[in-house]
């Protein structure tokens, strides 16, 4: 966790010296108006992915370019200047739909002149934005900038509490970031109680009508779950990779595998592609597969799906419904 270190501005402190202030015209001391405004102004230090940064409270103007941030901040209420509106997950309607909020583009394409422009007095960034930091820096010099992205070779678990209790700090949600760990942590106990390590488990991604292997570990949303919940994989697959669509595996490979249980991230129904004629969705895809209709997770009805904005979205709030939805499915509640 990070270490906190509260400062109150020299001035306001000077004030909380001056002990024969005058009353102002309403009748509150000077004395009283500092000590209010030393309550609220003050400058924390928080530990992140790049060393130890200074935020000045309270923040007052804040953009998010981080996917597994939206969801968390929309539910603590904070308001945004700026962000990446295409790739906010379309359930985070406030940001999605915000006309207030400035556009940042995507990350392949961003805008980060109009980023500069917000001026925000904090920057919170990651994941697809972690790539433009530097270029965020330079431009934004006024800005404090924040980064929890999962550090690679740290859990996942550990990293997304760490995200979620330092954001706490930041906006004053320390309760609330709280009750989002604890949540997380019965969810992921739940799973780990109910899983039987004699059951075989795939993970998959469909996209563009197409299934891709999600490896154990590195894969893509459901590779840490594995590590999490010590589930045994059906299949291990020679220098898999964390690409997003997944790699490339045969339905025959799927099929001799035989899991009796697949795991599946529907890519398309979290971007822009659900709401297109081209969408098919990856219950069509995995249940309607002629190859696949023998194996045990299709015919025993042992497949689970993540939730529908996951691809945009993997906050700790998405993998504690994840982890709900297994442990459910693991129960014999689905």
């Amino acid at each position: 966790m990070a270490r906190i270190r509260h400062s109150l501005i020299a001035a306001v402190a000077a004030s909380a010296l001056f002990l024969g202030a005058c009353s102002d015209s309403t009748g509150t001391s000077s004395t009283e108006t500092s000590a209010s405004a030393a309550a609220e102004a003050r400058t924390i230090t928080v530990e992140d992915n790049h060393g130890t940064q200074e935020i000045h409270l309270p923040v007052e103007k804040v953009a998010a370019t981080d996917n597994r941030s939206f969801e968390i901040l929309d539910a603590w209420g904070v308001d945004l200047v700026a962000a990446p509106k295409q790739l906010v997950p379309f359930t985070v309607e406030k940001y999605k739909n915000d006309e207030n909020i400035i556009d940042l583009g995507t990350h392949r394409e961003p805008n980060l002149e109009a980023l500069a422009a917000a001026q925000p007095d904090l920057i919170v960034n990651g994941q697809r934005f972690a790539q433009h930091y530097d270029a965020i820096t330079k431009l934004t010099p006024g800005a404090a900038i924040v980064e929890f992205e999962p550090r690679e070779g740290e859990p996942l678990a550990a990293e997304l509490k760490r995200q979620t209790a330092e954001l706490g700090t930041i906006f004053g949600k320390e309760a609330e970031a709280d009750k989002l760990i604890a949540d997380f942590d019965a969810a992921l106990e739940r799973a780990k109680a109910a899983y039987d390590p004699a059951q075989k488990v795939m993970a998959v991604n469909v996209s563009g009508g197409t299934i891709g292997y999600i490896a154990p570990k590195v894969g893509r949303t459901y590779g840490p779950v594995f590590e999490m919940l010590g589930l045994t994989p059906a299949l291990e697959v020679a220098n898999a990779s964390d690409d997003h669509q997944g790699d490339d595996i045969s339905v025959e490979a799927i099929a001799s595998a035989n899991p009796d249980w697949i795991l599946v991230l529907d890519r398309d129904g979290a971007t822009n592609t659900r709401n297109t004629e081209e969408y098919i969705a990856a219950s069509q895809v995995i249940e309607e597969s002629a190859p696949l209709k023998n194996v045990t997770a299709i015919k025993e009805g042992k497949v689970v799906y993540a939730p529908e904005d996951t691809y945009t979205n993997e906050s700790i709030i998405t993998y504690t419904e994840i982890l709900n939805g297994l442990a459910d499915a693991f129960e014999g509640k689905n």
